[in-house]
């Protein structure tokens, strides 16, 4: 079985470009670790907690995890640093209409983990369906 944390606060620093998640603390990396293995398993229905199936975590996962834990760190310094008073977000206002722009890309989705988790997705066992018609 593998055991968790599939990755380690050091993988993440080495694997990240950015300065603000390359100074997190390792603590606050290790949440980051979790919350991104929590996505994976969540995303995968997937606890790799076979020791026969799975004696180590695909590289694959492990890749996604770093990725996603990286972001995790990236948006939580931002949040930290204060959002719109550092400049990350733009808005503007139109009579009673207005939108705000931030200035990073720092969504969850635009990391497109499919290409690496979708082969690791555990398909549930066939259910009992039950439906119901009746006439209006």
């Amino acid at each position: 079985m593998a055991t968790r944390p599939w990755v380690t606060p050091q993988e993440v620093i080495k694997w990240s470009e950015r300065p603000s998640v390359q100074k997190r603390s390792k603590d606050r990396l290790k949440v980051d670790i979790l919350r991104a293995e929590q996505y994976v398993i969540a995303y995968t229905r997937n606890t790799f907690s076979d020791p026969i199936r799975w004696p180590k975590i695909p590289e694959q996962v492990r890749i996604a995890v770093i990725m996603l834990a990286e972001q995790y760190a990236a948006n939580a310094a931002a949040l930290g640093a204060g959002g719109a008073a550092s400049g990350m977000f733009k808005s503007e206002r139109f009579d009673d209409y207005s939108y705000t722009i931030a200035d990073t890309d720092f969504q969850i989705d635009n990391l497109k983990l499919g290409a690496l988790l979708d082969e690791f997705i555990e398909q549930t066992g066939p259910g009992n369906v039950v439906v119901k018609i009746r006439k209006l």
